[in-house]
């Protein structure tokens, strides 16, 4: 199966171009945005030598349905889908911050808890929990967005104390952030599935706090299936989840963790597909849609013709 790793276009009017660890980000004038997704993966903030089939198009497509699934809560970037693999939306001027919402102790949660310590971005802890218990709230664990290297954990007062973002703007991002976190687990739910952790990303346009990015994608959450999760919780059984948390896994077993000197393990061919069938399998168990899959053809051209309608938007 082919793979879309690289992409290498020339637009009309493009000002700037950034290839991000898994996107290809392409600046048209000064105010519109043209998102790759490509077939890429990363983990540990390193990019995976082997790309995965169809990976770039179900995040490209899960994050347009639960963008236009949120609207109503705040406004985001997202002008046009011309292709499978491609978003076209509104350049933003982005907060220097990832706004990471957990509401189970799973992941680099757990991992910072298991470890003995007991907070986490300036957020206590409780006592005996166990991994992938649910908090008695969600809590919010920014990061600081780097461009390079590894993001950080910050604690919502530094961010305030050292500027980041203003007070003022930061509690309108977390008023925003527990708001989408409620409607991306309305969701899950009624599809059988359980939003543990998410992240976002926002920006301002024209003065005015939108979304940015992609949103519920695997790549920026995990899930977990409702059905039997509290039964595997009670006997200290591993959740069967879907999310990208199991490719960290299998790295993590095979001594890749992204630090300096360790080597990324060989991905065959059978694991490579392995990863893309999970991935195929959390679009439709999220959207509820057969998958249906696309190819990489007129790229350059449907994207171009939406360029057009965009800009005119966007006047």
């Amino acid at each position: 199966m082919k793979t879309l790793d690289l992409t290498n276009f020339k637009f009309p009017n493009q000002t700037a171009y950034y290839k991000g660890k898994v996107r290809d980000v392409y600046t048209i004038g000064d105010s519109i945005l043209v998102m790759i997704a490509s077939d890429r993966i990363s983990a540990f903030d390193v990019v995976l030598p082997k790309g995965i089939p169809y990976k770039g198009q179900v995040l490209n497509q899960i994050a347009e349905q639960f963008l236009h699934a949120t609207r109503d809560i705040v406004p985001n970037w997202l002008l046009a889908t011309p292709h499978p693999n491609v978003s076209i939306g509104r350049m933003c001027q982005p907060f220097k911050v990832e706004m990471v919402v957990r509401g189970y102790l799973a992941g680099h949660a757990a991992r910072t808890y298991n470890s003995g310590l007991r907070t986490l971005c300036g957020i206590t802890l409780p006592e005996g929990l166990k991994e992938n218990d649910k908090f008695p709230t969600p809590i919010i664990t920014p990061t600081t967005k780097a461009s390079e290297g590894h993001d950080e954990d910050i604690s919502r007062e530094e961010i305030i104390k050292q500027g980041i973002v203003s007070k003022e703007h930061y509690e309108q991002l977390e008023q925003y952030t527990l708001a989408l976190y409620q409607r991306g687990q309305e969701i899950a739910n009624n599809m059988g599935l359980i939003l543990v952790d998410t992240k976002y990303e926002f920006g301002l346009y024209k003065g005015e706090i939108y979304l940015m990015d992609e949103i519920h994608t695997p790549d920026s959450s995990r899930y977990f299936y409702q059905e039997g999760y509290a039964e595997r919780q009670k006997k200290g059984e591993e959740q069967k989840q879907l999310s990208k948390e199991f490719v960290r896994r299998w790295l993590i077993e095979n001594g890749f963790q992204g630090k300096e000197g360790q080597k990324v393990p060989d991905m065959n061919e059978t694991w490579v597909n392995e990863i893309s069938a999970r991935y195929i399998e959390l679009y439709e168990k999220v959207t509820g849609k057969a998958f249906v899959r696309g190819d990489y053809d007129n790229i350059h051209i449907d994207v171009e013709k939406a360029i057009l309608k965009s800009l005119e938007t966007v006047r």
